[in-house]
């Protein structure tokens, strides 16, 4: 590659990136449904048809933005189920995990809460196929786990959804106890702690009455 093209794909990859930081900015207030081509393209300050250069669409935008929210998540859902330390360690663990990722990237995460059940069926695909690959990842940590002996692959990717679906939760939920707000996040921190708990404890003893458990 040339000196002269390599400039000129950062450039590119620059604007491409102002518009993805532009389009989040935007919808801190609005729906993806409700935003326009136009409203993003002069945020960045181009000219509309210039945004063609980088996404086919308003919702291909949103894709990217998917990929790019999740991938911040990624790290944190994993680490949060490393088998390492018992339950309450964990769960102390994964909770301090959540409201810092939250604290980091406020944006990502309203963006994912309000887009997962959204209008754009694109978006809500995306992130479905996103938290797909996430809960098959947590399922494999799980396996790992000593406590996981005798478990089904059903049953892990059935308490990897458990998990990955808590920890979004309460990532919406420390999203809106922001950081100043003490006592509102101490009580996020209670409940998480008590819901996590009770998923864990089921855990330790999903094998211990087949007959109830599924009939294993």
């Amino acid at each position: 590659m040339s000196h002269t093209s390599g400039i000129r794909q950062a450039q590119k990859q620059k604007t491409r990136q102002a518009l993805l930081d532009a389009a989040l900015e935007l919808l801190e207030g609005q729906s993806l449904s409700s935003l326009g081509l136009r409203e993003v393209t002069r945020a960045v300050g181009i000219a509309p048809t210039a945004f063609y250069r980088h996404f086919r669409s308003i919702e291909d935008l949103g894709v990217a933005l998917v990929e790019q929210a999740l991938g911040s998540l990624h790290p944190m859902i994993r680490t949060t189920v490393t088998p390492a330390g018992d339950g309450p360690e964990r769960i102390a663990r994964a909770i301090e995990l959540i409201a810092g990722h939250v604290d980091a990237y406020p944006a990502h995460v309203r963006f994912i809460a309000r887009e997962r059940h959204g209008g754009v069926r694109p978006v809500r695909e995306a992130i479905q196929r996103q938290l797909a690959r996430f809960t098959a990842e947590v399922g494999e940590a799980l396996a790992g786990d000593a406590e996981s002996a005798g478990w089904s692959e059903e049953d892990l990717l059935m308490l990897a959804q458990l998990y990955v679906d808590q920890m979004l939760i309460t990532a919406s939920l420390f999203l809106e106890a922001p950081a100043g707000a003490a006592a509102a996040r101490e009580r996020v921190s209670r409940l998480a702690e008590r819901q996590l708990r009770l998923i864990h404890v089921g855990r330790r003893h999903w094998l211990d009455e087949p007959d109830a458990a599924g009939g294993r």
